[in-house]
C-alpha cells in the first residue's frame, strides 16, 4: 500500500491543504481493546510496549488482545451482522453516508492522527499528514460512493424463469494490518468491507496499534452500530492465528509478509474454508532503458525504494539500467542518497526517519553485509547511523549479481541494488525471474517497448515511467507468491461480497 505506497494517494481533489507544525505534548487516550463500540481490558489483564522507533523508549502499554478476546469481538461482529439488525437493515446509501462522516472526522483530527503516526511508526510528518491521511480520506470517499451502488443483473436464463443475481455482503470479515502504513491499511481494509456492509474484526499490528485503536473513538462518533468494527491489538501467533482459525469468521484480508500469508491460507483451510486475500512481499523490478528520461527514472527510483526507509511491499528493490548509462545512473543514485538527512521524523528537512524496530533493524544489517561479502561494490552507507533509535544510513550497492542475497530476499529497508543489463529478452527473464510479483516499473521513451514491458512482466501492477502511482480507485495485489485477490478499486469490491443467484419461475416468459 503504499507507497503502501505512497499505498495512498495525496490529499483531496483540491489543493492540498498546508502542512502544519506536529502536535506538541501529544497524549495517548485509547489503549484498551474495542468491541461493541466500548472499550475492554484484555480477558487475560496482559499488556504489551509500544515503542517509539526514533527513540527506542516507550510511548504507553496497550491491552493484549488474545484468542479470547477475539472470540468476544467476532461474537459481537456476528450479532451486529444478523439478520433484522439495525446494520443489515440499514439503506446502502447511509453506510455511504457514515463512510463519509468517518472521513469529516479524520479530516477534523489529521493533526493529532499524523503526529501519532509519525511518533509511532517513525514516519516523517510530511509523509503522514499528506500521503498517509490524505490517502484515508480519499479512500473513504471512494468506498462512500460506492455503498449503494452494488448491483447484481437479470439473467435470460432457458425455460420459464425470472432469474437475477444479488451481491451480498460475506459476513464476519477478520483484518490483519501491517506496521509500514497502519493507519492507510485499516482504511484499506474497513472502507470496502463496511461499504458492501460487513462486520469487522480488526488486529493492528503490535508495533503501531496507536492510529487504529483512536479510529475506534471516530466509529463510534460517527454513529455506526456497535458491532459493526472491533479493534483487538495484539500479537500475530496469537491474536491474527485466532482470527485464521475461527470458525465464525466467514472472510480473512491480511496484509504482511509472504511467510505469514502462506499460514493464514493454510489456517483458513482447516478451520472453516473462510475467504481469503492477501496482499504479500515483494522485490520489485525497476527497468531503466538508455533512452529514459535519466533525471526522472533517478527520481523515481530513489522514491521506488527509500520511501519511508524502505519499508514498502512494492519497494523498487532490484534496479536493472541498460549497460549504456549504468555507470552515469549508479553516480547519480549515489549522490542522491547522500544528500539525505536522518534523524527525528518530527523535525522539518528530515529525510530519514527509523526502521521500526529492534529486529527489522538487524535483520536489514545483516543483508546488507551479506551483500558486502557476495562482492556487490558497497557505493554508500552500509551501516547504522546515529546514537539512539533504529537508524540505519541509505545505502547503494553496485555490481549486484541475480544470486546475491541482497537481490533475491525482500530487505524491507533503505538498500538500493543496481543490476546492470544489455538486451531486452535478457531484462525480461530476469526480472521476472522471482518468487514474487506484486510491482514493476519501466522507465523508457519508447511506447512500443513500455505496451510490450505491461504485458510482459509478471506484477499485478507496472508504472511506466513513474512509480508508487496508487489511488483508491484503482486495484492493487499480486501475482505469484506476492498473494491472491485484490484490494481498492471496483476489483477490491468485489472481494466482499458473495453472488446468490435467484431463479423465480413464472407462468411465461416475454424475450
Amino acid at each position: 500500500m503504499s507507497t503502501e505506497k505512497k499505498k495512498s494517494d495525496s490529499g483531496s481533489a483540491s489543493a492540498p491543504p498546508a502542512l502544519p507544525a506536529p502536535l506538541k505534548d501529544l497524549k495517548i487516550k485509547y489503549t484498551k481493546i474495542f468491541i461493541n463500540n466500548e472499550w475492554h481490558d484484555s480477558v487475560s489483564g496482559k499488556t504489551f510496549p509500544v515503542i517509539n522507533p526514533a527513540t527506542g523508549e516507550k510511548i504507553c502499554d496497550v491491552s493484549e488482545g488474545d484468542k479470547e478476546d477475539v472470540d468476544k469481538a467476532v461474537k459481537a461482529a456476528r450479532k451486529a451482522f444478523e439478520l433484522g439488525s439495525r446494520w443489515r437493515t440499514m439503506d446502502a446509501s447511509e453506510r455511504g453516508r457514515l463512510l463519509n462522516k468517518l472521513a469529516d472526522l479524520i479530516e477534523r483530527d489529521r493533526l493529532l492522527l499524523a503526529t501519532m503516526e509519525s511518533i509511532n511508526g517513525g514516519k516523517l510528518f510530511p509523509n503522514s499528514y499528506m500521503m498517509d491521511l490524505g490517502g484515508c480520506i480519499n479512500t473513504l470517499r471512494y468506498c462512500a460512493g460506492w455503498a449503494d451502488k452494488i448491483q447484481g443483473r437479470t439473467i435470460p436464463m432457458d425455460g420459464n424463469y425470472f432469474t437475477f443475481t444479488r451481491h451480498e455482503p460475506i459476513g464476519v470479515c477478520g483484518q490483519i494490518i501491517p506496521w509500514n502504513f497502519p493507519l492507510v491499511m485499516f482504511i484499506w481494509k474497513i472502507a470496502p468491507a463496511l461499504c458492501c456492509g460487513n462486520t469487522v474484526v480488526i488486529k493492528p499490528a503490535e508495533q503501531t496499534p496507536l492510529t487504529a485503536l483512536h479510529m475506534g473513538s471516530l466509529i463510534i462518533e460517527a454513529g455506526f452500530p456497535p458491532g459493526v468494527v472491533n479493534i483487538v491489538p495484539g500479537y500475530g501467533p496469537t491474536a491474527g492465528a485466532a482470527i485464521a482459525h475461527h470458525m465464525d469468521v466467514d472472510k480473512v484480508a491480511f496484509t504482511g509478509s509472504t511467510e505469514v500469508g502462506k499460514k493464514i491460507k493454510e489456517a483458513a483451510g482447516k478451520s472453516n474454508l473462510k475467504r481469503v486475500t492477501l496482499e504479500l512481499g515483494g522485490k520489485s523490478p525497476i527497468i531503466v532503458f538508455a533512452d529514459a528520461d535519466l533525471d526522472n527514472a533517478v527520481e523515481f527510483a530513489h522514491i521506488g525504494v527509500f520511501y519511508h526507509q524502505g519499508q514498502c511491499c512494492i519497494a523498487g528493490s532490484r534496479l536493472f539500467v541498460e549497460e549504456k548509462i549504468y555507470d552515469e545512473f549508479v553516480r547519480r543514485c549515489v549522490e542522491k542518497a547522500k544528500k539525505k538527512t536522518l534523524g527525528d521524523p518530527l523535525v522539518s528537512g528530515i529525510h530519514q526517519g527509523p526502521q521500526i524496530d529492534q529486529e527489522q533493524y538487524g535483520k536489514i544489517l545483516e543483508l546488507i553485509e551479506s551483500g558486502k561479502k557476495e562482492g556487490a561494490k558497497l557505493e554508500c552507507g552500509g551501516g547504522p547511523w546515529g546514537e539512539k533509535g533504529f537508524f540505519i544510513q541509505p545505502t547503494v550497492f553496485s555490481n549486484v549479481t541475480d544470486d546475491m542475497r541482497i537481490a533475491k530476499e525482500e530487505i524491507f529497508g533503505p538498500v538500493q541494488q543496481i543490476m546492470k543489463f544489455k538486451t531486452v529478452e535478457e531484462v525480461i527473464k530476469r526480472a521476472n525471474n522471482t518468487q514474487y510479483g506484486l510491482a514493476a516499473g519501466v522507465f523508457t521513451k519508447d511506447l512500443d517497448k513500455a505496451l510490450m514491458f505491461t504485458a510482459a512482466l509478471q506484477a499485478g501492477v507496472v508504472w511506466v515511467n513513474c512509480y508508487s502511482a496508487l489511488s483508491a480507485q484503482g486495484p492493487f495485489g499480486g501475482f505469484k507468491m506476492s498473494g491472491n485477490g485484490r484490494e481498492m478499486g471496483e476489483y477490491g469490491l468485489q472481494e466482499y461480497t458473495e453472488v446468490k443467484t435467484v431463479a423465480i419461475k413464472i407462468p411465461q416468459k416475454n424475450s
